[in-house]
């Protein structure tokens, strides 16, 4: 088999190291780079001790990487960081970002949410919506990817074929999200501290999370008319782990049928038999996205459950399987489809 030599930019972050554990055990890709400007010089194994015995190329600076021998980019870098970093990589050069920088197709819509204008408008109209279930095929084409929010993913996927089915009201979905600690970053924070999150169940973004936009674009797009949800995330008091609870209007039996109809093919993206509910518990360690559907109370109403792993489904594991459709590998090589359990 032949090797795609891969370069992590961002490699200090929980992403960046989920990254480097998926890439040495991908039969086709290997670590070519690694980047981390605060821990430029630094061995991997020192900033992440559970990798020291592999035998990985010492953090650099970007500016310092020889992109001459890389195949692909992988981007772990902050939100609004990586625009101008990813105008210097060359331009033959394939890149799956994991930030927030090309995810809206729209640029008044990123000056909106994001509260400054796009540095990079040309590569934001040339990147694909990394959403593989969807955009698959110009995914594999694609030399920028804009891998999807973790809460987008977990939200996503659940409501997508019942519009495109017409078999859920565009008008009255309400997603009520739970993720854990690490969808934060590795950065200190206070409000991050054991202390602060431990024994507690609170809800954050009140005033409306970034990722409101990456579900209206993508609804939109599906229903084939403007939709405005509401969305509300909660932080879980865990590690990793994210469950979202979408309420819905609309048959919930053939919002069933429409998820087993749309994904029954995919290989990442599992439902669960109607009336069950999947938790983080099921998808813990591996790439999986498990849904569930059960009847409300009220007539003609349903809730739509999906579980993910906020590092993996969520972020390096969808990153990777977007990578091995860019670079023509089988797009389950390197990634776990059984969750650890328990």
């Amino acid at each position: 088999m032949r090797e795609a030599r891969i370069a992590v930019l961002g490699a200090s972050g929980y992403a960046g190291a989920e990254l480097v554990r998926l890439i040495v055990g991908h039969p086709g890709l290997r670590v070519g780079a690694l980047a981390a400007e605060r821990r430029a010089g630094s061995a991997m194994g020192d900033v992440y001790p559970h990798l020291r015995h592999l035998d990985l190329p010492r953090i650099q600076r970007i500016e310092d990487i020889d992109f001459s021998g890389i195949d692909l980019a992988f981007c772990a870098l902050p939100h609004a960081t990586t625009q101008e970093v990813v105008s210097g990589l060359p331009r033959d050069l394939k890149i799956v970002d994991l930030s927030a920088d090309f995810r809206l197709r729209d640029a008044e819509a990123y000056a909106t949410w994001y509260g400054r204008p796009h540095q990079a408008p040309g590569l934001q109209a040339e990147a694909v919506y990394g959403l593989t279930e969807v955009y698959r095929d110009a995914i594999r084409s694609a030399r920028l990817v804009a891998g999807t929010g973790c809460n987008a993913i977990t939200g996503l996927l659940p409501i997508l074929p019942g519009l495109r089915d017409r078999v859920l009201d565009p008008d009255d979905i309400v997603i009520s999200l739970a993720t854990g600690v690490s969808g934060a970053g590795r950065g200190a924070k206070e409000a991050m501290l054991h202390a602060e999150v431990s024994e507690g169940f609170h809800p954050y973004a009140l005033t409306g999370h970034r990722h409101i936009a990456e579900f209206e674009q993508e609804f939109s797009a599906a229903a084939g008319q403007p939709v405005t949800c509401t969305f509300l995330p909660h932080l879980l008091p865990q590690n990793r782990g994210i469950l979202a609870s979408c309420f819905v209007k609309g048959d919930a039996n053939a919002i069933h049928e429409s998820l087993v109809s749309a994904y029954k093919d995919e290989l990442f993206v599992g439902v669960w038999p109607f009336g069950t509910a999947p938790g983080t518990r099921h998808v813990r360690g591996s790439n999986l996205a498990l849904l569930g559907v059960v009847a409300a109370r009220r007539p003609g109403r349903a809730i739509v459950f999906a579980a993910t792993d906020n590092l993996l489904k969520g972020a390096s594991g969808q990153a990777v399987q977007n990578a091995n459709l860019m670079l023509g590998f089988a797009e389950t090589d390197g990634l776990p489809s059984v969750a650890l359990f328990p």
